[in-house]
């Protein structure tokens, strides 16, 4: 128990303080203190008492006096303390446990007296590497721990400087408006931190460090460091930072650039050489794409036979170049599906394979999976043959294009039949077409936003639909028959229906859309209510989507009578990061289309837009923008009837791209 007379020193915010007790009491001492205050301290907070006792009786201010004196005298007696060479000296000696007494008099060569022992621990405190104190003993680091405290504190001294220094090179980015190669070595290493503060927040590694830069160059608004970022060039003014938020790869790694590399150097010779392979070069396949398309996957063929007709469906055989087990189908893996952006795309695949040795390009020698599928004059199904096959396709051919020869050639005229007759026939099984039109973003080049809708349900690009699921539901029915593993697409029943047939009506199309029910991803083969097919996969893409280059390999094993490429449980490990990689790259293309309507919306501050009521309640009204098919919602206005399906006209208060905010107002 300490008692009174004693001079105690504690700790307070880690700065040492002198007191002397005035009172002691079971556990908590009434103490004066260096500074003059008059307080009560438990007892397990002392670090140190003295061993001599000292008068009582003197006024406060004699007291205080006193108490700064030996203060100071402590303080200079810390100036002859080497803990570094005390240290050593314990490591020689092999022990690791000390009293502060015993090396206060290893230090001073001379007996141990209250002032020593008190400049010694605070030594001990103001310098953590080589002891450590614990419950009145003084511990001894290992070799090991000492370094590990040296590689820390160089890292915190770093650190420091880096703040130190931080903000006055972000005051030189702003001033002189750098490019990426004229940055300095200290702006190289903040602007990472700075980056990844402004996507995760917190959570990023070195979030303090950013924050007391930003906070030091007087950036104190959320954007701040965006804008930075944009200023030092290493972002662009519209970057994607959803796509960076969560991770996405858009770069290949350098051995599937390699091997993409060694697949363009091996050329087409080898799918001549495959016993297993048609050669159906003296067919002459169609594309039917958009104008900017640049990795064709599909291309269709079509011959009249006695009354019936031979649909070829040639899908390009991405699966003879990307195999399990290598970079490339690690690639896929990881990506799960390209993603296409108003700004561009990230690719599953190297363009190298996506836009060239994979494309069915006129003219070019390709290798295909050909769904070569006999259809009866009412579009039955009679026959199909699916088999690894060489194509050359003959005709390149845009939507708009293929419209206006609907009359004039023959192979589209017979193609748009059967799409008609197809259609029909999955009408007769539940479907649900529920066309909505295309949203086309257009930036220019003084970065202006263009918002332009497109008729989804042409001849041309029905054709080219109908006949992707006609292959698509064929090919889950032939894996599934066969009793080979697979990845299914299926939708429940509907719970409530509201539109049939060939119904073209916005807001019938929309309301349905909300009450559908959810697709669903597994390795059973069930109904697709929405597409009124009993089996239905995804196999038509396989540049794009890893779920179709999976099923191909499963096809290529079956048709050419090999064990399949995949097991049941591989299959159920596919579903399981298809299920994540979809999510993922979809909530990023739905968050970066929305961030170019609000763009657009921007722009249009304070303008009325075109509002579609599609459900209108006590409290909110949820509308579709038929402008640019934006879905928004809006406090129900007390002073008007709203109905749905009518057409209002609601004002853009403010839009804000960045904070993914936007306001209207009746």
């Amino acid at each position: 128990m300490i008692v009174t007379g004693k001079l105690i020193e504690y700790l307070d915010n880690g700065k040492f303080i002198c007191a002397l007790v005035v009172e002691s009491q079971p556990k908590r001492l009434r103490l004066i203190n260096q500074n003059g205050r008059e307080l009560n301290l438990p007892e397990s907070r002392v670090i140190h008492c003295s061993t001599e006792s000292h008068p009582t009786e003197l006024n406060r201010d004699a007291i205080t006096r006193h108490l700064k004196d030996t203060t100071e005298k402590r303080s200079a007696l810390m100036a002859l303390i080497d803990l570094e060479e005390i240290w050593e000296l314990t490591a020689e000696d092999g022990a690791t446990s000390f009293s502060p007494t015993f090396l206060a008099e290893l230090i001073f060569g001379s007996e141990a007296t209250d002032d020593t022992v008190s400049a010694f621990l605070r030594c001990v405190f103001e310098d953590k590497l080589f002891f450590k104190y614990k419950e009145g003993s003084i511990q001894a680091n290992s070799p090991e721990k000492v370094e590990q405290l040296q590689r820390q504190l160089a890292k915190e001294a770093k650190r420091a400087e880096l703040v130190r220094e931080g903000a006055r090179a972000v005051a030189r980015i702003l001033e002189a408006n750098p490019s990426p190669g004229q940055l300095d070595a200290i702006q190289m290493e903040l602007l990472p931190i700075i980056r990844d503060f402004y996507l995760y927040g917190n959570e990023a590694a070195d979030a303090d460090i950013a924050r007391n830069i930003l906070q030091s160059a007087g950036l104190h608004k959320i954007h701040d460091p965006f804008h930075l970022l944009v200023k030092a060039g290493l972002w662009g003014a519209n970057e994607n930072i959803p796509l960076l938020r969560n991770e996405l790869a858009v770069n290949f790694s350098l051995a599937a650039r390699q091997q993409a590399e060694l697949i363009l150097q091996r050329g087409q010779s080898e799918l001549f050489n495959d016993p297993g392979r048609l050669d159906l070069t003296h067919l002459s396949p169609i594309t039917i794409d958009g104008p900017t398309t640049l990795d064709f996957d599909d291309a269709l063929t079509i011959e009249e036979q006695d009354g019936n007709y031979l649909v070829g469906i040639h899908i390009s055989d991405v699966a003879h170049y990307v195999r399990p087990g290598d970079q490339l189908f690690a690639e896929a893996m990881r990506r799960g599906t390209s993603i296409y952006f108003p700004e561009g795309q990230v690719p599953m695949l190297p363009r190298h394979l996506s836009q060239g040795i994979c494309s069915l390009i006129q003219d070019e020698t390709r290798g295909a999976f050909s769904f070569m599928i006999l259809l009866s004059a009412e579009a039955e199904v009679l026959r199909v043959r699916i088999n690894p096959s060489i194509i050359r396709v003959k005709r390149r051919l845009t939507y708009d294009e293929v419209d206006k020869m609907l009359a004039t050639d023959r192979e589209i005229r017979l193609l748009d039949m059967l799409r008609q007759k197809l259609r029909t026939r999955r009408l007769a099984g539940g479907a649900l077409l529920l066309p909505f039109p295309d949203v086309n973003i257009f930036i220019d080049h003084h970065g202006k936003v263009h918002v332009s809708l497109a008729k989804s349900d042409t001849p041309a690009r029905t054709i080219v639909s109908e006949m992707m699921i006609l292959a698509n539901s064929e090919a889950a029915k032939y894996v599934a028959d066969r009793m080979v593993p697979g990845i299914y697409r299926s939708q429940p029943t509907l719970q409530r229906r509201i539109v049939h047939g060939e119904d073209d009506d916005l807001f019938q199309n929309t309301l349905q859309r909300k009450n559908m029910s959810r697709g669903e991803l597994s390795t059973t083969a069930k109904p697709h209510s929405g597409l009124g097919v009993s089996h239905y996969s995804t196999v038509t893409s396989p540049i794009r989507r890893l779920l179709d280059l999976v099923m191909q390999h499963q096809l290529n094993s079956i048709v050419r009578r090999q064990e399949p490429c995949f097991t049941e449980e591989m299959c159920k490990d596919f579903t399981s990061v298809l299920i994540r990689t979809l999510t993922t790259a979809n909530n990023v293309r739905h968050q970066r289309q929305r961030y170019w309507l609000l763009k657009f919306l921007a722009d249009r501050q304070g303008q009325y837009l075109d509002a579609l009521v599609i459900q209108s309640g006590p409290k909110r009204v949820n509308l579709l923008l038929t402008d640019i098919l934006m879905d928004i919602d809006l406090p129900t206005p007390g002073n008007k009837a709203i109905t749905p399906n009518t057409i209002v006209k609601i004002r853009v208060i403010k839009s804000e791209p960045l904070d993914n905010l936007v306001r209207f107002d009746w």
